[in-house]
C-alpha cells in the first residue's frame, strides 16, 4: 500500500500571523492523512493544568464529610482529574475549604494560602464558608472566607451534594483554561501601597 506524503512548501514570516491561511494549510494537510492539530502553548498547558489540580483540603465541619464522598466509588473525583488530595500548601495547587472559619482559625488560613505558589485557587464550600452560614450574627464566625483571601469559584449549599463539588470544580477547570500562562495577568491583586498613593 502506497502512503500519500503530504508536500509541505516554505512559508513566509508573515503567513504564520494569518490565521485564515494555517487553517487553510491545516485543512489540505489532513485531506493528505497527515493529521495535523494547532494550538497555542498556553491551550496545551492550561489543558494540563486544569485537569490535574492538587487541592490543599481545609475541612473544618460537615462540608468536609460531604467531600469524601467524592473519594468513594459512587462519584469517583478520578475521572475528573482532582484526585490527588496533597497536606502541603507547597505541592497544591487550590485550596479547598470546607467549613466554618472562626477568628481563631482565620491567620491560619491565610498562612497556608501565603505559603502556596502562584498560580494557587480558592474554592468556597457551604454556606458557612462563603457567608457565615446560620453563625452570621456570631461573634466568632468569619461572614466568609472572602475578607481573608480572594475566591475564585464559591459552591453554596448546606452542605453542597457531590453534582454540586463537580459543577464548582468544573467551573475553575474551565476558568483555568482561559487563563494566559505566558505573559498576560490573571488577577489583579490589591496593592495597598497604590491605594496610599491615590489617597484611598
Amino acid at each position: 500500500m502506497e502512503v500519500k506524503k503530504p508536500a509541505i512548501r516554505s512559508m513566509k514570516y508573515d503567513e504564520f500571523k494569518n490565521n485564515d491561511y494555517l487553517q487553510r494549510m491545516v485543512d489540505e494537510l489532513n485531506r493528505d492523512g497527515a493529521g495535523v492539530v494547532i494550538g497555542t502553548v498556553d491551550q496545551l498547558i492550561e489543558w494540563g493544568r486544569s485537569n490535574s489540580l492538587w487541592s490543599l483540603t481545609f475541612g473544618t465541619s460537615c462540608c468536609a464529610i460531604e467531600f469524601m464522598a467524592l473519594g468513594a466509588a459512587r462519584y469517583d473525583m478520578a475521572r475528573f482529574g482532582f484526585e490527588v488530595t496533597r497536606n502541603s500548601p507547597r505541592q497544591a495547587d487550590m485550596i479547598m475549604v470546607l467549613g466554618t472559619i472562626t477568628y481563631k482559625m482565620a491567620p491560619v488560613l491565610k498562612r497556608l494560602y501565603d505559603q502556596m505558589a502562584e498560580p494557587k485557587y480558592v474554592v468556597a464550600v457551604g454556606g458557612c464558608t462563603i457567608s457565615g452560614g446560620p453563625f452570621i450574627k456570631s461573634y466568632h464566625v468569619v461572614n466568609g472566607i472572602d475578607k481573608i483571601i480572594p475566591v475564585d469559584v464559591y459552591i453554596p449549599g448546606c452542605p453542597p451534594r457531590p453534582e454540586a463539588f463537580y459543577y464548582g470544580m468544573m467551573q475553575l477547570q474551565r476558568k483555568i483554561k482561559v487563563e494566559k500562562f505566558l505573559g498576560g495577568v490573571n488577577r489583579q491583586e490589591k496593592n495597598p501601597d497604590s491605594q496610599k498613593e491615590n489617597g484611598k
